[in-house]
């Protein structure tokens, strides 16, 4: 019996190099990534089931889930806000100084987490520039749930300008003037024609943000205060078990914040695929 596997014919590219590429691609991408991860699970339930139940389901280790992401949430949400008002009037306004505040979006990214966290630190502390004013308000920052906010709200700022920021150029202004000839005002013209355009890039901005406030830890440390059941988020927390030791019980909570980070990203980029499949119906 003769089989055939036309089927498993690549098409031609007019590329060359597509054996090569793929390969060093899939090789780099194992390396990397995969292999990490599949390490990762396999010595969290090297345990045992009940062990790792046991391990991920504790109070102490609820607590931090429950602040990692609420913290996380909140940061993601206020940039999201603060990030596209950033990116449209880097966009939208010629001012003094434009170049200069458009290369200070990028200053978390050069910055060392834990220089960012020391910053911090030194400038919310009950003797630093704004603590020293917020604390006689009832306001402490340092040691609080609120300073690790503020913390996640400083290194996601970037993810969320810089995706916004293209998506805002692309926009023409054509497409405003008609909206303005139609007697819409500028409310409804920036939430009915501006705002679904730019909406994937927005979703995709907060899930950046949000993804990169799960894991961080430098900026973090400092101005947390790794108090048990008050500011210890996840990352500080399997930091304190892979001092004692406890690598298993370190990577069982590795893997559970993964797993949860997953399934809440998945959901957004569901939600960003049926805004831009909804985008592309009305434009048809």
């Amino acid at each position: 019996m003769r089989l055939n596997f036309g089927i498993l014919k690549r098409s031609n590219s007019p590329i060359p190099g597509f054996g090569l590429t793929i390969g060093y691609t899939v090789f780099y991408l194992s390396i990397i990534v995969l292999i990490p991860i599949i390490a990762l699970f396999t010595e969290a339930f090297s345990m045992g089931f009940d062990t790792f139940i046991k391990a991920t389901t504790d109070s102490r280790v609820i607590a931090s889930y429950k602040l990692t992401f609420a913290t996380s949430f909140i940061a993601a949400v206020i940039n999201t806000i603060f990030g596209l008002i950033v990116a449209w009037c880097l966009v939208r306004y010629t001012f003094f100084g434009k170049r200069v505040f458009d290369a200070i979006v990028d200053l978390p990214f050069a910055l060392p987490t834990a220089v960012s966290g020391i910053a911090l630190t030194t400038l919310y502390s009950s003797q630093g520039w704004f603590g020293q004013y917020l604390e006689p308000l009832g306001l402490k920052i340092v040691f609080t749930p609120i300073g690790i906010t503020v913390a996640l709200i400083f290194i996601g700022v970037p993810f969320v300008v810089r995706t916004v920021q293209p998506a805002l150029e692309e926009i023409q202004i054509e497409q405003e003037e008609a909206s303005a000839s139609l007697g819409a005002s500028r409310w409804q013209t920036f939430y009915k024609v501006i705002l679904p355009t730019i909406f994937p890039a927005v979703l995709t901005g907060f899930s950046l943000s949000f993804a990169r406030a799960l894991g961080e830890y430098g900026s973090v440390v400092f101005i947390a205060g790794n108090m048990p059941f008050k500011t210890e988020i996840s990352t500080l927390l399997i930091i304190t078990k892979l001092e004692q030791y406890d690598y298993a019980g370190a990577t069982a909570i590795a893997v559970m914040m993964l797993l949860i980070s997953f399934m809440m990203l998945l959901l957004i980029n569901i939600l960003q695929r049926w805004s831009s499949k909804r985008k592309g119906m009305e434009a048809i």
